[in-house]
């Protein structure tokens, strides 16, 4: 893997090095929608609501998560391609035989 890529991986990484934003990935990347409202994702956590803001952004610099706006509230969908790279990634093609 050359420097460059390796460089772009580990800020996806060091992204989800952080179980909320974990948490926030992994709540948008199995929303039935494709997406979810900033407001439901608010609503799962006990954090002020700028402290969810950061979180996404970051998860959105990372390349993690998208948005739209549509009146007064945002929404999150995860980026297919990132997602792929990263399962790519991890994916040693010898099975759940291997971890033994």
């Amino acid at each position: 893997m050359e420097a460059a890529r390796a460089g772009s991986l580990a800020v996806v990484f060091k992204a989800l090095g952080d179980p909320v934003r974990l948490r926030l990935l992994s709540m948008i990347a199995s929303a039935e929608a494709g997406e979810v409202c900033v407001c439901d994702l608010n609503a799962a956590f006990s954090l002020t609501g700028p402290t969810i803001s950061h979180h996404l952004r970051t998860l959105r610099e990372a390349g993690l998560v998208d948005s739209v706006r549509r009146g007064t509230w945002v929404y999150y969908r995860p980026v297919p391609a990132t997602l792929a790279l990263l399962a790519g990634l991890l994916d040693t093609g010898r099975g759940p035989a291997a971890t033994s």
